[in-house]
């Protein structure tokens, strides 16, 4: 007969493990684990840690119910006296032995899977992908097709000022677009700090150095839309720097891949067009919330930033403007240089705005042509 003290025990026991039970049925939906993929490699991956996690927990139920059933059947309450020896050269053999075959067992699976996730070659389409200070731009190679992506979240979710969307901080202005059933190598670099380009489903995440260029690859065979973040501290806002990767299929892909070209047709086309004083303004004040707010303050009242309301750039000479805007500050890495971030079009609504906007009313505006000249001059 168990004494009421074995008794409780044994009872508490049973209780905590049909509490647990369908804690564990659930435990899929908590995402405590890796994310699967959709892509081969990721399934791979996520096998492999499936089976590197099983056996570990054999190791562990093993070393620790030897432990237990140890410290139960010989305690010092049952006479249990302990054995006196030194130096056994079987046990030292043993494990010494024992994890260095596991280890080299475990080794196998892993080289093969890490040898297939960094066979980039042949690849169908390369699409260079560079880290910005908080960005990324996409530049598709072998054609006139580039852009940057840009978180899109509102500010006011971010200010807890509106209820926080499905895809807060995950959802950009211009997504990355790549076909199904198709290799595509992407060519991993920064223009300013390090960065890291991480998409989970697609099992892909390269640093991204200055200076140096990673590659990754992906094969998707599902149409989706896959999201990621930038998986190094790239600075203050690295919060904000998703991904978002769009696949679809072939025929999609080739329409979408030659509208942008047509867009970039236009954007060049437009260099040399002349726009109203309202064309600007109004086009200045979407991309600022894009590309500037985030350090100048929405109402220019600065921030990380200095202020745009009645600085001497946005006031002063229009050179210094564009020389600012353009080129960056020498004096602060944080203002990065738009010149080659912006397309002209894009420079001159952006100067125009805010050289009128936020009470500064200078009256003046910039064209293209002028951003055109001004980098030919330099």
């Amino acid at each position: 007969m168990l004494s009421n003290s074995k008794r409780s025990l044994v009872l508490s026991v049973v209780v905590g493990i049909l509490a647990v039970m369908p804690v564990l049925a659930s435990a899929g939906e908590w995402q405590y684990n890796m994310t699967e993929g959709v892509t081969s490699i990721s399934k791979d991956v996520y096998d492999l840690h499936m089976l590197i996690f099983y056996i570990c927990c054999v190791i562990g139920i093993l070393v620790f119910g030897v432990m237990f059933v140890s410290m139960f059947l010989h305690r010092k309450s049952r006479g249990a006296v302990a054995s006196q020896f030194h130096e056994s050269l079987t046990l030292e053999l043993l494990w010494t032995a024992v994890p260095a075959i596991i280890l080299i067992a475990m080794a196998f699976p892993a080289t093969s899977t890490l040898k297939d996730m960094y066979d980039s070659d042949d690849p169908e389409i390369d699409i260079l992908v560079t880290g910005h200070q908080w960005k990324w731009r996409y530049d598709y190679q072998g054609t006139e097709v580039s852009f940057f992506s840009n978180l899109s979240t509102p500010s006011a979710q971010i200010d807890n000022e509106q209820e926080k969307g499905q895809h807060y901080l995950l959802e950009v202005d211009e997504p990355l677009v790549i076909p199904t059933n198709t290799k595509v190598r992407f060519l991993v670099t920064a223009a300013d700090v390090i960065h890291s380009w991480w998409v989970p489903d697609l099992a892909v995440k390269r640093d991204a150095i200055p200076g140096y260029t990673n590659a990754a690859w992906t094969y998707v065979e599902k149409e989706g839309v896959y999201r990621g973040q930038c998986a190094e501290l790239c600075g203050k806002d690295h919060g904000f720097m998703p991904i978002e990767v769009h696949v679809v299929s072939k025929a999609k892909y080739a329409e979408w891949l030659a509208g942008k070209a047509a867009q970039a047709a236009e954007v060049k086309a437009a260099s040399s067009k002349t726009f109203s004083f309202d064309e600007l303004y109004s086009g200045g004040e979407t991309l600022y919330a894009t590309n500037c707010a985030a350090c100048h303050g929405g109402n220019g009242e600065g921030g990380v930033g200095p202020a745009i309301k009645g600085s001497k750039i946005a006031t002063g000479g229009i050179t210094d403007h564009l020389d600012m805007v353009i080129n960056g500050s020498p004096n602060n890495p944080m203002m990065a240089a738009y010149g080659e971030q912006l397309d002209p079009v894009s420079l001159a609504k952006i100067i125009t705005f805010q050289r009128n906007a936020f009470g500064n009313n200078m009256g003046d505006s910039v064209q293209p042509l002028d951003i055109v000249t001004y980098k030919q001059g330099q």
